[in-house]
């Protein structure tokens, strides 16, 4: 059996005492590296590796570009950065995002996998929708171990729920277990040899040939009838088994659940932004009817200054709910 001494550990809403309690079990001489992505705010510093640092005797640190991967250490990112893997060392990039985040559970999940193959231990704990269900089934495709949150255990039970669909396990786990169940597979793993042609062995041209690819033309997708709602471009539909995906050539990803909610957003938004361009157009329409002196342009005016106000209010209803309140009282 080869060593098992990479840990990747995805996480979003209702994750964080999950993973205090998983690193809270492990010991100091723990013979593999922990490394942790957890959705963060772009906008805000963050205290996940203080936390972290706390809840157990390993050292957590926010990872550097460049830095070495050593064994007993916890990595987590930083805000607004992917966090990824190559051979020996910690990548920290920007990136396009991927399910609507950056950084994003995928990304680690994928390059570990490409990476160091059956060497990975994978672990989803609470979040919502399904990042880093793509990313724990590349790692077991590649042979590696997968543990998952039972979604029962869990604050926020879609991200489980989502990996167990599509990538499976080989534990489902209530967190207090996690830790325990992990050091017991690493302790196994210990002194196993690992052949560099293992770890860097290419997934067969098969149902999973699309896990890895960055681009859409790396890979076998068609043209969808979607777009990237982030930059506008053509998405790509990528295949991975029963799960289906979406990538631009840019590189923003999606899952269907992360574009659908992408997409409702993006929707919203842009309602907004027409409701608030036909009050300021049905404003100035108004305001223009004390220059005219023509009845007829003032009676046009006053009418489509009216129809835009009305047609903004539909808008509003809509977007506040009261559209529907009203069809339903009716």
């Amino acid at each position: 059996m080869p060593r098992c001494d990479i840990v990747v550990v995805g996480g979003s809403a209702g994750a964080l005492q999950p993973l205090r309690e998983i690193v809270g079990s492990l010991p100091q001489n723990l013979p593999a590296a922990v490394i942790v992505v957890m959705h963060l705010s772009p906008e805000f510093p963050s205290n996940l590796a203080n936390i972290l640092g706390r809840s157990g005797p390993l050292k957590a640190v926010q990872a550097t570009d460049g830095e070495p991967i050593r064994h007993g250490h916890i990595y987590v990112p930083t805000p607004d950065r992917h966090l990824t893997v190559e051979n020996g060392h910690m990548r920290v990039q920007l990136g396009p995002r991927e399910n609507r985040h950056r950084p994003a559970i995928d990304p680690l999940f994928r390059s570990a996998a490409k990476v160091y193959g059956r060497r990975v231990v994978g672990v989803i704990v609470s979040g919502q929708l399904d990042d880093g269900s793509a990313g724990l089934l590349a790692i077991r495709a590649r042979g590696g171990y997968a543990i998952v949150q039972d979604p029962e255990d869990a604050q926020a039970r879609q991200m489980p729920e989502s990996a167990l669909n599509y990538g499976g396990a080989d534990a489902v786990l209530p967190a207090a277990q996690i830790g325990p169940a992990l050091l017991t597979h690493v302790n196994r793993c210990i002194g196993g040899a690992m052949k560099e042609s293992d770890a860097r062995k290419s997934i067969q041209e098969d149902e999973f040939a699309n896990l890895e690819v960055s681009t859409p033309d790396e890979g076998e997708g068609v043209p969808s009838a979607f777009s990237c709602p982030e930059c506008g471009g053509v998405l790509w539909e990528l295949k991975d088994g029963s799960m289906v995906r979406f990538r631009c050539r840019v590189g923003h990803a999606y899952s269907m659940k992360s574009l659908r909610e992408e997409q409702a957003d993006t929707l919203e938004a842009t309602l907004w932004a027409a409701m608030r361009a036909l009050e300021e157009k049905a404003a100035l329409e108004t305001r223009m009817l004390g220059s005219m002196t023509d009845s007829r342009i003032v009676t046009r005016l006053k009418e489509q200054a009216e129809a835009d106000r009305e047609h903004a209010e539909v808008l509003r209803r809509m977007l506040t709910g009261q559209e529907e309140a009203v069809r339903s009282a009716g």
